[in-house]
């Protein structure tokens, strides 16, 4: 018998969990904290839960697996050697465990994390149907080895290459690939290609399985690019279990109560999308559109001991940030505001200007091109000259902007390019959006690209705490 495999998917954190069931019992591999979700699907399809199961303890997201578990009175399967602070029910390597009329079996592939578990798939004629690799093997691609530290980084790289071996050595071509991460996530150590993949497919196109060990231990460190300052909150809760979650309104706060919340140094974060914020704004508060990646964003620069308040005109908007932010350990915002902007007396506004109309004024000292991607999308390519200072360092780095005349700010989508607006604006500096997409650059007559490399005027990067700043 086939087993129905249902996808979950989270796109704003690049996360995939799994429902695995046989028409009555039903497995769910690393779920996400709003368990809801899981709960939903589960009735639409009509199963019972028959057991939880983690391929490690993460660090991208708070897991709502424990709470799952617990509410529905099933065993919560995670690797014996994971040091967590709950009962659950632990397994080794090549262990199998019954769920209805399937199975799974465990297979320890250490790499992203030196405990984490692979799971195959066995259907009730113990045939294996798939893998769930979590942050193994990935759709071309591998999870990073270097979110416990870069003194564990070449050590887990290693060992990940031997278990993305074992994995195709284990299974035969026809199964089918589950990783957790790799639709966008910060976890996978490059860029993961596809939406579905066999262990087949991987022989032809996974580096892990195409390059020597050496090989690829030197290609994926150097491949590696900043993960998000949140993700060190991750771990730890995960260890020690997350909470259930509340996503009942939140306090709604008055025009008053906004803005002696910005002076007293609350975060005060603008829902609407880009092209409304720009357009008019309550001066203080930061641009994260719910129509991005917000969270991600959010949690890599908000200092987790502040004070976070919410403000949109849509009700819809405040509701999806707060399922986004518990994910990520953001549980109950301090309040929010629902209302027209226009309610408050004083806004501030952006000029908007696109690509083209850089060639005419970039000699301009006036001017100054900012480049807020990572310093990966930087080296493949960027524009000469520009000053380059990565999203989640610009608060700390603010004092290298020039204060005179305007900062023209891009990203790779124009999305972090709104979100830096407000730092920029708060410097009392005078930022303009380039709104529209980094590949619209590469189209400008004029303007000059370099690919390949750091241009020798880029500003060196410094080390900057987390705690000041905010993206497993």
């Amino acid at each position: 018998m086939t087993l129905k495999v249902i996808n979950l998917d989270t796109p704003t954190l690049g996360d995939r969990s799994y429902i695995a069931h046989d028409g009555k019992s039903a497995l769910v591999v690393d779920p996400q904290r709003d368990i809801d979700r899981v709960i939903d699907l589960l009735n639409r399809e009509g199963v019972s839960l028959g057991a939880v199961v983690e391929t490690h303890m993460h660090n991208d997201y708070l897991s709502g697996g424990l709470e799952l578990a617990r509410s529905h009175g099933v065993q919560y399967i995670i690797s014996a050697k994971d040091p967590v602070n709950f009962d659950r029910f632990t397994v080794s390597d090549e262990q199998t465990v019954p769920v209805g009329t399937f199975a799974i079996q465990a297979l320890h592939t250490p790499g992203h994390t030196f405990t984490h578990m692979s799971y195959a798939l066995l259907n009730s004629e113990e045939k294996v149907q798939g893998v769930f690799t979590g942050g193994s093997m990935l759709h071309g691609s591998t999870g990073r080895p270097d979110l416990l530290g870069p003194d564990f980084a070449r050590e887990l790289a290693g060992l990940q290459h031997g278990s993305a071996h074992r994995l195709a050595g284990l299974l035969k071509g026809e199964v089918n690939l589950y990783p957790t991460h790799g639709f966008g996530s910060f976890c996978a150590a490059t860029a993961t290609s596809g939406d579905s993949s066999k262990i087949a497919d991987e022989k032809r196109s996974n580096p892990a399985l195409l390059l020597d060990k050496e090989a690829y231990i030197v290609q994926t460190l150097a491949g590696l690019d900043a993960f998000p300052a949140y993700y060190k909150y991750m771990g730890p809760a995960n260890h020690a279990g997350a909470r259930p979650i509340d996503l009942s309104d939140l306090k709604r706060m008055s025009t008053d109560e906004i803005l002696k919340s910005i002076k007293s140094g609350g975060w005060v974060v603008d829902l609407r999308n880009r092209d409304s914020w720009t357009a008019g704004h309550v001066k203080g508060t930061l641009s994260f559109g719910i129509d991005g990646s917000m969270a991600t964003y959010l949690g890599w620069m908000f200092p987790y001991e502040k004070e976070l308040f919410l403000l949109s005109d849509s009700a819809s908007d405040i509701t999806e940030a707060q399922r986004e932010l518990v994910r990520i350990g953001i549980d109950r915002p301090a309040g929010s505001y629902l209302g027209q902007i226009s309610d408050f007396a004083e806004l501030g506004s952006n000029k908007l200007v696109t690509f083209a109309e850089i060639p005419a004024v970039i000699s301009n000292p006036d001017i100054t091109v900012l480049d807020v991607r990572r310093n990966g999308e930087r080296e493949a390519s960027h524009i000469v000259p520009s000053l380059h200072i990565p999203l989640h360092e610009l608060e700390a780095r603010i004092e290298e902007l020039p204060k005179g005349g305007e900062i023209w700010v891009h990203c790779g989508g124009a999305y972090r390019a709104a979100a830096s607006l407000g730092i920029i604006e708060n410097s009392e500096r005078t930022p303009v959006l380039i709104n529209e997409p980094y590949t619209a650059a590469l189209l400008v007559e004029g303007l000059n690209i370099v690919t390949g490399h750091m241009d020798a005027g880029r500003v060196p990067p410094v080390e900057v705490s987390t705690k000041t700043t905010s993206k497993g």
